[in-house]
């Protein structure tokens, strides 16, 4: 198979042209002497605008079409879009294909902020499913198809359900039995599988959301595979969600002058896959096993994909994600986290309260194994105890009160984290990564979310979100009995 925008890309690189197009460093010519030393000038020759030869993103007939119909072909989709902003352009996309205002969405409550983002855009009102929880390792799992089964029995009103599998953690949903149940209520399943681009190409892998049924599929491929950060793609299956509204949805959320590098890091990605994808992924899925088995023989930590592989809402585990859970050892996942990369140069994918996430992808190899156990090890033998609040429940049935493009358009003032207890919530803040929000706009303030808050903060979490990084201080929405006037629906 070929590649033809990288081709493409390259032979427009190396012409001899006189550039009065952008970028304006004019083919490397103007980039800044330490940068060209660093990384070499083709990678700025190749920085080119939409040419007539290179095809354009949002009316793509040429190489970039080619590109992504190969890329429908290796990933089993109908067809495929390329993305320059990762799976948040995708999924933003894909919620303002299938909602307009006031329509209502089916989603996880430990959904990405994103998602929450394209609420706001397209003026969808959530209706939260909280998934089951596995309390002793402070882990939220993923929807099951009763509770889908549930929701849309007492909603007639939604249009459509999306679920996150896999998890940040690395959870996979059932999406063959939920995809059954949205389809016969008559509407899409939308997949957030931004961690998920790897699925299906390995026996030993769960299957890709898009086999199971799903009608459009949100991937990082930069998570997992090898394309550039922020590249992505998002891949239609079915005819439940028109193909022309989404194109042009996507034109509406990403740049109007994608990087060419981005894209033809994706075209590379798919190749690479096409051709190697069983042995490239064998690496990371024996090195993960091999971690499993050595970290599990040490004793004070635990390790969930062993544990609970059999709790409702947690059906199946990618084998690539390695979760660790230090609850037994008085370490926090923050403290072990900065132990870990300040002293080992070993670095988590995530850190929370109680557990570490680590990624395995394509790049791995051995060694990162040997200094992750060796490392583990050290930090075992050291005199170190914390004492850590007792656990707070971060996913409570909220009480929504404005849906979240209301409470985003409205009235907002700022008042003390004590006087927001009870008032309606006007910023979305989550601990970071992986960007799960604790409250959301248009939510009433409970004393349990801001304790959480504190928590976390407390045990050495990062907020985004908040308007004060402290939180000494929250944003509100003021006088929300008067809002319909002033904010659209």
């Amino acid at each position: 198979m070929p590649t033809p925008l990288f081709d493409q890309l390259l032979a427009s690189a190396e012409q001899a042209r006189a550039p009065f197009h952008t970028p304006g460093h004019k083919l490397g010519r103007a980039i800044a002497p330490h940068l060209r030393q660093a990384w070499g000038s083709a990678v700025f020759r190749a920085d080119l605008p939409e040419l007539p030869e290179l095809d354009n993103l949002y009316a793509a007939s040429g190489v970039l079409a080619e590109s992504q119909a190969q890329a429908a072909e290796v990933f089993g989709a109908d067809r495929s879009w390329f993305l320059v902003n990762g799976s948040t352009g995708g999924l933003l996309a894909a919620i303002l294909t299938v909602c307009g205002p006031g329509d209502r969405l089916l989603l996880p409550r430990n959904a990405h902020r994103s998602l929450l983002s394209g609420c706001i855009l397209s003026g969808a009102r959530p209706v939260w499913i909280t998934p089951p929880e596995a309390a002793d390792f402070d882990l939220i799992g993923v929807p099951t198809p009763e509770q889908v089964a549930t929701a849309l029995a007492q909603d007639a009103q939604i249009k459509a359900v999306i679920l996150v599998s896999p998890t940040y953690e690395g959870v996979c949903a059932d999406v063959t039995a939920i995809a059954a149940i949205a389809h016969h209520h008559g509407i899409p399943l939308i997949v957030d599988a931004a961690h998920g681009a790897h699925l299906g190409f390995h026996p030993d892998l769960p299957r890709s959301p898009l086999s199971e049924g799903a009608d459009l599929v949100v991937q990082s491929t930069h998570k997992l595979l090898g394309a550039l950060t922020q590249a992505a793609m998002l891949h239609l299956k079915g005819g439940r969600i028109d193909p022309e509204r989404l194109s042009q949805s996507l034109a509406l959320v990403q740049s109007s002058s994608p990087s060419y590098l981005l894209l033809a890091s994706l075209e590379a990605a798919t190749e690479q896959m096409r051709l190697s994808a069983p042995e490239l992924l064998q690496t990371p899925i024996t090195l993960a096993r091999q971690a499993h088995q050595q970290l599990a023989a040490l004793p004070g930590l635990r390790l969930p994909a062993i544990a609970i592989s059999d709790r409702p809402g947690f059906p199946e585990w990618d084998p690539t994600r390695l979760v660790i859970n230090f609850q037994a050892c008085g370490w926090s996942g923050f403290s072990a986290d900065e132990y870990l990369h300040e002293q080992w140069q070993v670095t988590a994918e995530l850190p929370s309260l109680h557990n570490l996430v680590f990624h395995l992808s394509l790049g791995n190899q051995a060694a990162d194994i040997d200094r992750l156990i060796t490392a583990c090890e050290r930090l075992l033998s050291q005199e170190h105890h914390e004492e850590l609040p007792p656990r707070l429940p971060a996913w409570l049935e909220p009480e929504i009160v404005l849906s979240p493009r209301q409470a985003w358009f409205a009235r907002h003032q700022t008042v003390s984290l004590e006087q927001a207890i009870g008032a309606i919530a006007a910023e979305c803040i989550c601990p970071y990564p992986p960007g799960i929000p604790v409250l959301l706009p248009g939510e009433r303030i409970s004393k349990s979310a801001v304790d959480y808050l504190r928590q976390v903060q407390a045990t050495g979490g990062i907020l985004s979100g908040c308007a004060d990084p402290e939180l000494t201080t929250l944003r509100i929405v003021q006088d929300s009995d008067t809002f319909h006037a002033s904010c659209p629906s």
